[in-house]
């Protein structure tokens, strides 16, 4: 391609030099890092709940596929969907009509979790316990049930417990609020993974969070922990979707992954289809950063405690 140049002269434009050109040439080379890349897995169980109470950060978005890109390098995972809305089951293409034991049975009726998980379609070392539309009640079901808070943690660590469930990595995918559903997750995880979106008030609300996960710490589930921080919804093209990333990693240094997912029509097109965007579009961008952020949370072996990121945060959100 020929240009002018201040001169009045053609002058030669390569493509190899254009933003798009560069693009490509790092989404090709991650591409092939990630075919080389190989990972240990412990045989230990670490159990997350993804929670942010915050909507629409990329909480469900990101369980169903760092979960699909954790079975995609061998290990076996369990998405529990704590959601009312059941989105987690319908990405991974589960069915969680009103028919089917779900989630809610094990917390109400003190259902086996075994009874109610269901394999994935999309790999036989992907599992859900589905959702169903049950749960928008359990809320206030639980309320007057015994050990209200301990029942998720019961359930599963009855399932862990046998031989036949072996399993790398849980999941829970919470509902936008901090009420016993959410409580549940947090009293049966080991750690905690918040997704937050590149976006103005992204840390709006974290003390709020990081003030219930404490008080779980000190009465319910000492184990607990902030392991893990993931920046969704990054366009880099904008200056504050850098700013933002900045600022979060200023205030948790240890706890962001250095991958950032970006905004991706492929991620945002994908559930419905009843898939993760990993097996949607498995070399898009997006499926190629929940892949690297499934790499990074492999490679973590835990986390500094929540106290620390509440120091950093108190003033701030």
């Amino acid at each position: 391609m020929k240009q002018p140049d201040e001169t009045g002269a053609a002058a030669s434009i390569s493509f190899d030099d254009t933003p798009l050109a560069r693009e490509l040439a790092d989404l090709s080379a991650r591409r092939r890092a990630l075919e080389s890349t190989e990972v240990q897995l412990t045989g230990q169980t670490r159990v997350l709940t993804v929670s942010n109470q915050k909507g629409g950060v990329g909480k469900t978005t990101t369980t169903v596929n760092i979960a699909a890109a954790l079975a995609a390098v061998g290990a076996r995972v369990l998405v529990i969907d704590l959601d009312p809305q059941g989105n987690a089951s319908t990405a991974l293409g589960v069915p969680h009509t009103a028919d089917i034991p779900s989630i809610y049975d094990v917390l109400i009726d003190e259902f086996p979790l075994a009874d109610i998980v269901q394999t994935s379609p999309e790999s036989p070392r992907l599992f859900c316990a589905p959702s169903t539309i049950h749960l928008a009640g359990a809320e206030i079901e639980l309320v007057s049930q015994v050990a209200r808070e301990h029942r998720l943690r019961t359930a599963l660590d009855e399932y862990l417990a046998s031989p036949e469930h072996s399993i790398d990595f849980v999941l829970i995918d919470c509902p936008p609020s901090l009420g016993l559903l959410t409580i549940n997750a947090f009293t049966a995880a080991g750690e905690l993974l918040i997704p937050i979106q590149c976006e103005y008030y992204a840390l709006e609300g974290l003390s709020q969070l990081l003030n219930t996960v404490r008080m779980i710490q000190k009465h319910l589930n000492p184990r607990l922990s902030l392991s893990t921080i993931l920046l969704t919804m990054y366009d880099g093209r904008t200056r504050l979707a850098q700013q933002v990333a900045d600022e979060v990693r200023q205030h948790f240094p240890r706890e962001v992954l250095d991958t950032v997912i970006p905004r991706s029509v492929r991620v945002s097109e994908a559930p419905s289809f009843g898939q993760t965007v990993i097996a949607y579009d498995g070399q898009s961008a997006g499926a190629i950063a929940y892949r690297e952020a499934a790499v990074e949370l492999i490679r973590r072996d835990g986390a500094p405690a929540v106290t620390h990121a509440e120091s950093n945060i108190e003033g701030s959100a």
